[in-house]
């Protein structure tokens, strides 16, 4: 306990930057907190805060240790939280982040999480650039593909496949291919991965795995939105997940091209730090996306 004591008083002394508003915090002496540092510094044989008599700012040591520090006084604090109040119903502010169509997935199952979860505060952060969780602070993310960060645990809440599509006015006037080869004869629309700069495979019967499909003219795009907007404007045949066009296709804005060539499929999965506590917020969100299933 007097580690714990320590690091509290370091920690809060590190955020004011004032022995005097630390203590005022902890409730405590401004003297006990100095005295609780100091006794930590020697214990840790590193100095922690350079001290004048109008300042006190952080060492490079102490730096390092109030990022640590500050994590493990969150879960210290939310652990007594869940303990205190197990019964209690979830809430805070949930930060989530998930790829740009992702509200097409996710916008679905809100209304019943929020008519069970009223308390929570949803911070939702549509984007397709590769977020790092834990720098910038997500809760979780939704994510679909293998978890090649060590520091997140995984787990997986729904699945999709891919197909090929097009408006019903392209395929009026360029006629429908029926095979891998046929796209020769057709404009198709590339979606370029934001993470890493390659286009996406296009995973169909009849082609080689990894080669290209052969096409009359391409539009490549890094956006999906653009690539199912370009499909409907009737620029051309798409590779897009199903989650993406289903409305599209429920309402005749797109057709399926060759059903049942795509071969591809895929999983999401809801992504956290490994070894962080999960707040009564984020287990319940996670529990209720699986128990939902994020699939067409």
């Amino acid at each position: 306990m007097d580690s714990l004591t320590s690091l509290t008083s370091f920690v809060r002394t590190a955020e004011t930057l004032s022995f005097v508003q630390a203590s005022r915090l902890l409730g405590i002496s401004a003297s006990a907190v100095g005295k609780n540092v100091a006794r930590l510094e020697q214990k840790l044989g590193v100095r922690l805060f350079n001290r004048s008599t109008r300042n006190v700012s952080l060492t490079t040591e102490g730096a390092a240790l109030l990022t640590r520090c500050k994590a493990i006084l969150e879960q210290l604090q939310e652990a007594e939280s869940a303990l205190a109040s197990s019964a209690a119903e979830p809430a805070g502010r949930l930060r989530v982040s998930l790829p740009a169509a992702g509200y097409r997935l996710l916008l679905p199952a809100l209304p019943a999480f929020t008519r069970h979860y009223p308390q929570i505060e949803l911070d939702l952060d549509f984007s397709d650039r590769l977020v790092n969780i834990i720098d910038e602070g997500f809760d979780v993310a939704i994510r679909s593909g293998e978890l090649a960060d060590s520091r997140l645990t995984a787990k997986r809440v729904g699945h999709f496949r891919f197909l090929l599509c097009a408006s019903p006015a392209y395929l009026n006037n360029s006629g429908v291919p029926a095979s891998a080869d046929d796209l020769a004869e057709h404009r198709c629309i590339f979606f370029r991965l934001p993470a890493t700069g390659l286009l996406q495979t296009w995973e169909l019967q009849g082609l080689r795995p990894g080669a290209e499909p052969r096409a009359a003219s391409v539009l490549t795009v890094n956006n999906i939105e653009a690539a199912i907007g370009l499909s409907l404007s009737g620029m051309g045949i798409s590779y897009l997940p199903d989650f993406a066009v289903r409305d599209a296709l429920a309402e005749g804005q797109l057709k399926e091209v060759m059903q049942g060539c795509c071969t591809q499929q895929g999983h999401f999965s809801a992504v956290w730090p490994s070894g962080r506590y999960l707040s009564a917020r984020v287990r319940c969100f996670i529990d209720f996306i699986a128990e939902s299933g994020l699939a067409l």
